[in-house]
């Protein structure tokens, strides 16, 4: 088949099947839809391939079907994804309208499929078959909803008003066990994905709900799990319920006309004008002229068949009309400081005429960005992807529109150019993106593990800042601590933990710190030598990240091999020092990398006692966390048995 984008577009398809495909295990409520679904969208691949091998241009029918089949795809994707990582209990509770998501998409693959021109298309027989069947399976497929009555009926049980605040806990352990939300760890992932819902301001009834059940869920949690009090902070919904409706209550206290009024009243600078309105601008664009106008106004003037500038009267030489997201930035600023909102770009024009048309570029400015990245010279790729850097760092909007305009595949592509600056723009817009959770997932799709380690190893300063941040980000997600701990990046944040900036030794502190929590990759820090340069932080003052490197500490005790590598580093007198006169979250760390040596070899214990660590343990016992507390009782009772076997011996 012919380069170009009839390849491109076929080669997407393939893609996405392979990735519906890696996406693994579906919550227990929809897994026969997610089964069946995903088992006939695998059946297509072979289509794919086989039509990615012909000679001669695609047929013109046949690319509205497979873009047809694209968009269907991607609608499957999504809906797939939601089942395997999204909250268990919005996929119970909106069970019948996610029933409803799978009706669709199965009709939309069905539609697509309908058209294909198998007449115009040489594929094999065995093939054809095979796509016909699906196609036959996709007709017949009826919406089917799991209701699981005991499931529905408890957490009625947990919402009924009588018995709101003290739910039955037989209830509560047998709806934790059905939604499998046992462990701490679950629960925070269904805040995580709860959270993906709520985008601010008023929340919808239906999300509170959700909130409600998993805030009694978490006592269930808290019960099974060995958890410490910072853990338990994650989760204190109550607090989250305030900080929510008081944002509600913001968005409520200022109506539009007191939000004129205060508009009105502020001194608005000259530069944030359009000359042409004399309104604060919403949208500023820069004219061929070099002066910056509000997109709408600038645009009805040109539209009116005028072709010189309105402020200086020269000549237009085109009347290309570029965003100027420095200003945009600033005025953001500006509002925010002067506790105004931010002037949204979807407003519409006052029945007088007082404001320009409006009208929303965002989509074709990103396209254009992307055009340049995937086609532009060196120095156009460089300020696309600069431009879309700042554009990912502003709003979760703008990030999902530019990973949803296809943008990840380019900036992955990107991160292998020879060129610095266009390397960092490339790796820090990939980590503004990350920001989203659905775009973690994208990005590690895209291959973009390997070229940001590539970028930590070789890059800019920055650029190895900001992969390490980036990685940090994407690790979250557990099966990215495995593919990322397998990729060569361990060695790399222990390097620039080692020789970094300060916040390039902060950015890999904190990748470490996510990546050591996988049991399989703190044998990995320890042999490229994070011990030592973590050593080394606890006793700089000037560092600030003592905090940090114990944290890490704690979590390499827990492995044989950090055990020994910690106790090789003198580390028995930092540990009482700081057990003496650290932070309270410190003072507990300290105590649980003390306790794990002291449990492997009884000479550190012995070392422990002979610097005096008894008395600042006892105060620990009386006033430390509860964590805190714990280990202290732990390592006293230690220390009593050891003196007390020493004792015999010298008897």
């Amino acid at each position: 088949m012919a380069e170009g984008a009839p390849s491109t577009l076929v080669q997407s398809l393939t893609d996405v099947v392979n990735g519906i495909t890696q996406i693994g295990v579906y919550r227990r409520t929809h897994k026969k839809e997610c089964a069946n679904l995903t088992r006939r969208v695998k059946l297509l691949a072979p289509l794919f391939e086989e039509v990615k091998e012909l000679k001669g241009p695609l047929p013109e029918d046949a690319i509205v079907c497979f873009n047809a089949l694209e968009k269907a795809l991607y609608f499957a994707k999504q809906l797939l994804l939601l089942c395997h990582d999204g909250s268990k209990l919005y996929l119970v509770m909106e069970m019948k309208a996610v029933s409803g998501k799978f009706q669709e998409v199965t009709a939309e693959l069905a539609q697509a499929l309908d058209s294909l021109p198998w007449d115009q298309l040489d594929v094999s027989v065995e093939v054809r078959e095979q796509v016909e069947l699906v196609h036959t399976q996709l007709k017949r497929a009826k919406g089917r909803v799991d209701v699981q009555d005991q499931l529905l009926q408890d957490i009625e049980t947990i919402l009924d008003p009588e018995c709101n605040e003290d739910p039955d806990e037989s209830v509560l352990e047998r709806l934790s066990e059905q939604l499998e939300l046992k462990t701490m760890t679950a629960v925070k992932q269904e805040l995580k994905a709860l959270q993906s819902f709520d985008r601010g301001g008023n929340v919808d009834e239906g999300l509170k709900k959700m909130y409600h059940i998993l805030k009694h869920l978490t006592t269930v949690a808290s019960k099974t799990d060995n958890i410490s009090s910072s853990d338990l902070k994650l989760l204190e919904f109550q607090s989250a319920d305030k900080a929510r409706n008081a944002a509600a209550a913001a968005t409520e206290k200022f109506s539009s006309a007191e939000m004129a009024e205060k508009f009105s009243s502020a001194e608005i600078p000259d530069d944030f004008r359009c000359p042409i309105s004399l309104e604060l601008m919403k949208d500023p664009v820069i004219l061929a002229t070099g002066q910056t106008y509000e997109r709408a106004c600038i645009q009805k003037w040109l539209d009116d068949g005028h072709r010189s500038c309105p402020t200086t009267r020269v000549p237009l030489p085109h009347y290309s009309l570029t965003p100027n997201y420095v200003l945009r930035s600033l005025i953001a600023q500006w509002c925010e400081t002067h506790g105004l909102e931010v002037p949204k770009k979807n407003n519409r024009p006052g029945k007088h005429g007082t404001h320009c048309a409006d009208v929303s570029p965002d989509a074709a400015a990103v396209e254009v960005l992307l055009n340049k990245l995937s086609t532009g010279s060196l120095d156009e790729q460089r300020n696309a992807a600069g431009e879309l850097r700042m554009l990912a760092k502003r709003n979760v909007e703008n990030r999902i529109c530019i990973a949803e305009a296809g943008a990840i595949p380019l900036l992955v592509k990107l991160l292998s150019t020879p060129d610095l600056r266009t390397q960092e723009h490339a790796v820090t817009a990939l980590l503004n993106l990350s920001i989203n959770d659905n775009n973690k997932g994208a990005i590690v799709m895209a291959g973009a593990i390997y070229p940001i380690v590539d970028v930590l190893k070789s890059g800019s300063m920055e650029a190895r800042e900001n992969a390490a941040a980036t990685l940090f980000s994407l690790s979250v997600v557990d099966e990215n601590k495995v593919t990322i701990g397998a990729s060569g990046a361990i060695p790399a944040l222990v390097d620039l933990l080692r020789d970094g900036t300060a916040r390039g030794k902060k950015d890999a502190a904190t990748a470490l710190f996510n990546l050591s929590i996988f049991q399989g990759n703190k044998a990995k820090a320890v042999r490229a030598g994070v011990v030592p340069p973590l050593m080394k932080l606890l006793v700089d003052p000037n560092a600030g990240m003592v905090d940090e490197s114990l944290a890490i500490l704690a979590i390499l005790a827990t492995h044989p091999e950090g055990r020994v590598a910690i106790g090789s580093a003198s580390a028995i007198p930092i540990l009482v020092d700081l057990i003496r006169s650290g932070s309270p979250r410190n003072k507990e760390n300290a105590a649980a990398v003390l306790l794990a040596l002291s449990m492997s070899d009884t000479n550190h214990l012995a070392d422990a006692w002979k610097r005096g660590a008894q008395g600042p343990l006892a105060e620990l016992v009386r006033t430390g966390t509860q964590r805190a507390r714990r280990k202290a009782t732990q390592l006293l009772d230690q220390m009593k048995k050891l003196n007390l076997d020493i004792a015999k011996e010298n008897q």
